[in-house]
């Protein structure tokens, strides 16, 4: 086993940096705060280490109706006002933090170079909406997208889902209902999602502390999400406890080497895999989770952004 030197030694010199500057800012930890403390100060660090946001010719919200009547905001972007294939995104934050705001130049980034138009979701979060809000509000906008998006002149034909860490989550578990429902999807991109049951595997043991997500943290939000032990064997909160994946899109998974969610997202990875799902696995090494969202001093980040790109054109051009 890695101890936590060793581990930090795994570390690039642009990430160890970011680490000690955020050290250094000595901001009180999310999981001492409430939800709502910690969303606010989720939102305010969001853009710090952001590339600028690409222009695009079309960023437009507004909502539709979730299965209770709820008014679900998206945002969709897209880089021209042609009929376009979709991305529908899920952001992260272990379902109690995060927004299409703090997502936004992410998904900008992802419709410039792809190509594609990216609708990003503000699902409900935790704990006034507990588990499995988020899963249903995620597949009815993927649902309301398949049956309605060509209203907004987009081209339904061709769909994706993706997101990251929580996000993730999200899209592994509309991919299995996507299959479930004959609703064919070109791809499913996965940014370091949380696929695991319970968080025993040997990364989550070895990046407990000092690598961004911290197992406290991870603690906090799945107390805020879950209403009991039980949902955590549900698959729309681990995928790796779907009965079979046999069928459904194929993926595209990106992962950070120094995450505690690495390892489960190899062995989601190899689930697919051996259910003949046609998997493209990248681990970018000496890195963290949320690096994803670090352009503007993680090297990796943009190349990440090109890879997702790269995927996203490949699986549209089919």
């Amino acid at each position: 086993m890695t101890h936590p030197a060793q581990a930090e030694e795994l570390l690039t010199p642009a990430m160890r940096d970011v680490l000690v500057r955020m050290a250094r800012a000595a901001r009180p930890p999310l999981h001492t705060l409430n939800p709502q403390q910690a969303r606010a100060a989720y939102e305010a660090g969001a853009g710090v280490l952001e590339i600028p946001p690409a222009p695009l010719a079309r960023v437009e919200d507004f909502t539709i109706p979730a299965r209770d009547g709820f008014a679900l905001p998206l945002r969709l972007y897209a880089p021209a006002h042609d009929k376009l294939p979709v991305l529908m995104y899920f952001h992260g934050g272990g379902f109690t933090i995060g927004s299409v705001a703090s997502h936004d130049i992410l998904c900008r980034q992802l419709a410039h170079l792809a190509g594609c138009a990216v609708i990003s979701v503000d699902y409900r979060l935790a704990p006034e909406y507990k588990f499995p809000t988020a899963a249903n509000d995620a597949w009815d906008a993927l649902a309301w997208l398949s049956f309605h998006g060509d209203e907004r002149g987009l081209d339904t034909t061709r769909l994706a889902v993706g997101g990251d860490s929580a996000g993730g989550t999200l899209a592994a578990a509309c991919a299995i209902q996507a299959r479930d429902m004959a609703m064919p999807l070109e791809l499913q991109l996965l940014i370091y999602p949380g696929c695991a049951p319970q968080q025993d595997s040997s990364s989550h043991r070895r990046f407990a502390q000092g690598f961004v997500l911290e197992a406290s943290h991870i603690e906090f939000f799945f107390s805020q999400y879950l209403r009991s032990p039980a949902d955590r064997d549900d698959w729309r909160f681990s995928p790796l406890s779907a009965p079979d994946v046999d069928g459904v899109a194929p993926a595209w998974i990106g992962l950070a080497e120094c995450d505690p969610l690495v390892d489960e997202g190899v062995a989601y990875a190899d689930k697919l895999r051996l259910a003949g799902v046609a998997v493209d696995l990248e681990i970018y090494r000496g890195v963290t989770h949320e690096f994803i969202k670090m352009g503007r001093v993680i090297v990796e980040a943009r190349q990440a952004h090109a890879h997702m790109a790269h995927a996203l054109r490949n699986a549209f051009a089919k």
